[in-house]
């Protein structure tokens, strides 16, 4: 017999009732039932219940076990006694009755139980991680997310992908978020970088004479923890594609997702075709570039509404006036709600939001009501019914201010009214494209024109009249898309994509646009301008985030729940104590004094 089992704690069967069997694992929940002991031992393949009565030669033994004890045990397997069948267990119509136990490690009392799923405060959790990841909960969905890795692998294989792996160890990048730095030793005074994606090397890539790239790339970047971002490091599906256009990219990556989703959903539906939105049309829709279409809440624009000489609501006419727009919002079914539903609305704008509130119109039978329907007639609220797709029951609420702000609100309170309503379907996955975004922005603070998304894209628009272009003709400018996409899932966007500028013209072009002189231009980005010089191909990819998709596909709200040893919101590992102080004799062979900040 082995030395530790026979079997696992997931495999035995009413067929291997009668059978001597040896089981390893911990003692995950230990019950006394008038002198009759079950103890649930559990590996990581499952849970078999044990028994012992005082008959039994391992009565005495079973009587010292706490929990999470690690045990070798010998018995014999028999069926359970009627009636106490466990149907939600594998194992659950047998049990083992104890003939010898072996304790191998004992355990010391424990910070935190494992049997169970009660919350814990963070730093309990992260502190002791290893105990943390025995509940039944994070062990499955960390399994999950190898089986996810698995399947999107073998996807990306069937469709002529081939992995490579690109360095981690690389230069400082002039752009994005802050860099991981790593001092050399055998370069004084110079810095290595972490990788905040392996953007450059994947252009290489395919610069070098690849096809079809891909990896599941880590990625580094000091930036500050969200929900849906780790701080430090996350991990992404990273592809590249040559001689390809921006339908050639979708036609790859969709069957990758949907099948990923739809294997790993539980029958949850999953979108057959993904929608493509313009950015444009999103956020006038959904307030959002990284829109829930679980929300059946679409937005309207009612400038040209509140603007009319007929109406007297001076608060949206002066902010029409000043060159913003009016924003609204439906509420299905909002006006059976009680006052305190709009007041806690109004509440949560001006608290939250830093607005000065949300004006509404409650549709009954006899006409609007509400703090400014007697300032809208009747005609005009009429054409703000017809453009909202609302009518006699639901309300409307109103977002006012410049573009962008008054698209925040309204997004933000398209998502609240949602779930305050209980509208979402959260039962399914949506998914959508979004599409043709603006390559450039108006930088109000510096007042001159900049990327707005990606740098390295290409522009949609003819590549002659690009080369051509005034770098003062601002409105064409800003007018202008690139080739750059999300895909975007239940309102989180799972990545960013764009068709690459292959050529040194268009890069310089676009760069000088954006007020980048052509020697700062050759410093920050002159290994990928040197590059593109040689004969580059077109090429294209995108990154679909590896941890967000496990989290969506987990059912969990926070990424922590998805990654093996997380750190907390400070960015720190409690469990091994990084970020950490180092010994003089390491910096001095770095050669690095520290300047400590003060108080």
């Amino acid at each position: 017999m082995h030395r530790y089992r026979t079997h696992s704690c997931g495999d035995l069967r009413e067929g291997d009732i009668g059978a001597r069997v040896r089981l390893s694992g911990w003692c995950h929940r230990v019950r006394d039932h008038g002198g009759l002991l079950f103890i649930d031992l559990r590996d990581h393949y499952g849970v078999t219940q044990l028994v012992a009565d005082p008959d039994s030669p391992a009565f005495k033994e079973a009587e010292r076990l706490r929990s999470e004890w690690v045990v070798r045990v010998d018995g014999e397997v028999r069926h359970r006694p009627a009636g106490t069948e466990n149907p939600d267990l594998p194992t659950g119509q047998v049990e083992v009755f104890l003939t010898e136990i072996e304790v191998l490690s004992a355990a010391a009392e424990l910070p935190m139980p494992v049997f169970g799923d009660q919350e814990y405060p963070e730093d309990i959790r992260l502190k002791y991680r290893f105990l943390d990841l025995r509940r039944a909960r994070l062990h499955q969905n960390v399994i999950k997310r190898g089986l996810i890795i698995d399947s999107i692998r073998r996807r990306m294989k069937e469709q002529g992908f081939f992995e490579f792996q690109t360095p981690i160890l690389t230069a400082s990048s002039p752009e994005g978020a802050r860099d991981f730095l790593v001092p050399s030793r055998l370069h004084p005074g110079k810095f290595y970088a972490l990788p905040q994606a392996p953007q450059q090397f994947k252009q290489l890539i395919m610069i070098a004479g690849f096809d079809r790239y891909f990896q599941i790339a880590p990625c580094f970047r000091d930036e500050d923890a969200r929900a849906d971002r780790s701080p430090g490091e996350f991990y992404q599906l990273d592809l590249e594609m040559s001689f390809v256009t921006q339908e050639d990219v979708f036609a790859a990556v969709e069957p990758v997702m949907r099948g990923v989703f739809e294997e790993f959903a539980d029958g949850k539906p999953v979108t057959p075709k993904f929608p493509r939105i313009a950015f444009a049309e999103a956020m006038l829709k959904y307030g959002s570039d990284k829109p829930d279409l679980r929300n059946p809440i679409v937005i309207a624009d009612v400038t040209e509404e509140f603007a009319a000489e007929s109406v007297t609501f001076n608060a949206f006419k002066n902010v029409i006036k000043g060159g913003g727009v009016v924003r609204a919002i439906p509420a299905p079914g909002a006006a059976a709600q009680p006052r305190s539903f709009f007041d806690k609305l109004n509440e949560w704008a001006r608290a939250d939001m830093s607005a000065p509130g949300l004006g509404y119109i409650v549709l009954e039978g006899d006409g609007g009501k509400g703090p400014i329907a007697k300032f809208v007639p009747a005609d005009i609220q009429a054409r703000m019914i017809k453009k909202a797709g609302v009518k006699a029951g639901d309300a409307l609420f109103f977002s006012a201010g410049k573009p962008d702000a008054a698209a925040k609100l309204a997004g933000a309170a398209r998502t609240r009214i949602g779930d305050e309503l209980g509208l979402i379907a959260k039962d399914r996955f949506e998914f959508c494209w979004i599409v043709d975004f603006p390559m450039f922005e108006w930088n109000e603070e510096e007042k001159k024109v900049d990327f707005s998304h990606n740098p390295f894209s290409m522009p949609n628009y003819p590549i002659d009249d690009f080369l051509a272009l005034d770098p003062a003709a601002q409105e064409t400018i800003l007018a202008i898309k690139a080739f750059q996409y999300d895909i975007v899932c239940n309102g989180i966007e799972l990545s960013s994509g764009a068709i690459r500028n292959h050529r040194p013209d268009v890069m310089r072009k676009a760069f000088g646009i954006a007020g980048y002189p052509e020697d700062v231009l050759e410093k920050k980005f002159g290994g990928m301008l040197r590059a593109l010089q040689y004969g580059a191909p077109p090429h294209g990819g995108i990154a679909p985030g590896i941890d967000r998709i496990v989290m969506l596909l987990c059912g969990e709200e926070n990424l922590r729940e998805v990654v093996l040893f997380p750190m907390n919101q400070k960015a720190e590992d409690l469990l091994m104590g990084a970020p950490s102080e180092v010994t003089p004799k390491q910096l001095r062979e770095l050669h690095i004094r520290l300047n400590l900040p003060q108080g």
